[in-house]
């Protein structure tokens, strides 16, 4: 009884230990867990979370191969932007009739006073692979996107969700 009890705990080891490696590879990707500290964040950095808190991204996408189509409407709800790691941020994005916000951890680099995710080849959850080029400036955004075969452009606006709507003129 003795050895059969250490081969299965041997069995278990060597099964819990790849288990709870992968799952803190997948939280630490994914950006589960703890936010960087706001306090550490640059003038810059606090802005742009501050920025795209409840904002909408309302603009339009073009279809490389399809110029001779008008481009199509876009839109993406974000609740919240948090920085997550060294060029790892969090896009809390509310969207495909969900009423909670999904989580959407993305690498972005600043050049200057300009963020802009810089995405290849990269794995969303449940969406795909895409590579992006997307940068933020005051109110818009404007970029190039890829997944699989097809690509475009898509470009928009910035628009507080919390401002309050103004009143159609008489």
């Amino acid at each position: 009884m003795a050895p059969v009890r250490r081969v299965l705990g041997m069995v278990i080891v060597v099964v819990l230990v790849p288990a709870i490696f992968a799952g803190g590879w997948l939280a630490g990707r994914l950006g589960v867990g703890a936010v960087v500290d706001p306090a550490s964040l640059g003038d810059l950095e606090r802005e742009f979370t501050e920025r795209m808190r409840d904002v909408t991204l309302v603009g339009s996408f073009t279809v490389s191969g399809s110029e001779d189509r008008a481009p199509r409407a876009d839109r993406y709800d974000i609740a919240s932007v948090e920085k997550v790691g060294d060029d790892l941020w969090r896009f809390n994005v509310r969207c495909c009739g969900v009423d909670a916000a999904i989580p959407a951890v993305v690498p972005m680099r600043w050049t200057g006073d300009t963020p802009m995710i810089m995405m290849t080849d990269t794995g969303l959850p449940g969406l795909g692979t895409f590579t992006v080029r997307l940068f933020f400036y005051g109110d818009r955004y404007a970029g190039t996107w890829q997944h699989g075969d097809v690509g475009g452009h898509m470009s928009g606006r910035i628009e507080s969700r919390l401002a309050e709507p103004t009143a159609p003129e008489p």
